[in-house]
């Protein structure tokens, strides 16, 4: 166990493993330089646009029930897979090969971290919609410290699954066993995430289908418009994330079924990940478009910036903002039942 500790620090483990397993780097490419710009630009997007939400549902009361807590959680994950994904592109390509063991197991554990956390956020969103629709009490007088305990021990289980890999489970000293895509990571750790993170996905499914199945059989009280509402929002989460991590779900089940480079597709694997990370771009549009009151509270700092910056404007007779309450709610507000809101208002207009 000693020795196998002692190759953490190796500089020369990670080269041995990409020629083991014929990485492909493509470090002198201008094409693979333009993509990593590229993807670097839309992890700042990502966590500007998961910070907004972020500052929303902490200063915002309104948002903190249940639902919201855990639709912030996801967020807070989004945001922390943008950083950790700039962290990956930058220290890729030539970086790849001076880095030692335990900066590579850093670098790709960030990864699957923020993908656990994500998957058991959506796994918490089910429970609470099903718990909403059933009536049941599950929380209690103390929901909130119940709910907080849920999010600190899914961030738990996220943190011992990212890091089983630099405690021990790896291929270090194991070449044969290496995985093609993550050439540090045993094929046997990876084909067990991606299975965990498979049966909650279709656990989650299974639990909204037999939501709407009550629901549809239910009274109009609970099977009311603003209940399917909240219904579809959650179900377009889930079903964006699905379709965003389906693919590279699928090239990493193909990279345990393949012998060591027999497969030349797991060379391009990184445009799977790529692509999947666009899941945490499109969480907090679905989020804003879903919800009106959330959509105001989001953008509340970038409409106080055009605020000072129309004082000149309001001087020569613009008129300013002011704040009355909202009419009416959007479909993620009237689905959890809570109060409405101020909004802007320029001049006579809404906004």
């Amino acid at each position: 166990m000693g020795s196998l500790y002692s190759e953490y620090l190796s500089p020369s483990k990670v080269l041995e493993h990409y020629n083991y397993t014929k990485e492909t780097l493509d470090t002198q490419e201008a094409s693979r330089q333009v993509a990593s710009t590229l993807i670097i630009i839309l992890c700042c997007a990502i966590v500007l646009e998961n910070l907004l939400v972020l500052i929303a549902v902490i200063r915002n009361s309104k948002f903190h029930s249940a639902m919201y807590l855990f639709l912030g959680n996801l967020a807070a994950s989004d945001l922390l897979a943008g950083v950790a994904f700039v962290a990956n592109t930058l220290l890729s390509g030539p970086v790849t090969l001076r880095l030692t063991p335990v900066q590579w197991f850093a670098r790709e554990g960030s990864a699957f971290i923020t993908l656990s956390a994500s998957v058991f956020s959506l796994l918490a969103i089910a429970i609470e919609r099903h718990v909403a629709i059933a009536k049941v009490k599950l929380y209690g007088s103390d929901k909130s410290c119940r709910m907080l305990l849920l999010i600190g021990a899914s961030w738990l289980i996220s943190l011992v699954l990212g890091g089983l890999p630099i405690l021990g489970w790896n291929c270090l000293g194991h070449l044969e066993a290496c995985s093609t895509v993550l050439p540090l990571y045993a094929k046997q750790y990876v084909l067990c995430v991606v299975t965990i993170f498979s049966v909650i996905l279709l656990a989650i499914v299974a639990l909204y289908v037999r939501i709407y199945c009550v629901v549809r059989s239910s009274h109009a009280d609970v099977a009311g418009p603003q209940t399917l509402a909240l219904l579809t929002t959650v179900t377009i989460v889930l079903g964006v994330f699905i379709l965003c991590w389906l693919p590279a779900f699928s090239i990493l089940l193909l990279d345990y079924a393949c012998p060591v480079r027999a497969c030349p597709v797991l060379y391009k694997a990184h445009y799977f990940f790529a692509f999947a990370t666009l899941n945490s771009l499109l969480n907090p549009v679905i989020y804003t478009w879903r919800s009106r009151d959330l959509r105001r509270e989001v953008l509340r700092p970038l409409l106080c910036w055009r605020q000072a910056a129309g004082i000149q404007g309001r001087r020569s007779g613009t008129p300013g903002h002011r704040l009355l309450p909202l009419r009416s709610s959007s479909s993620l507000e009237r689905g959890t039942h809570m109060p409405t809101s101020p909004t802007f208002l320029e001049g006579n207009t809404m906004v």
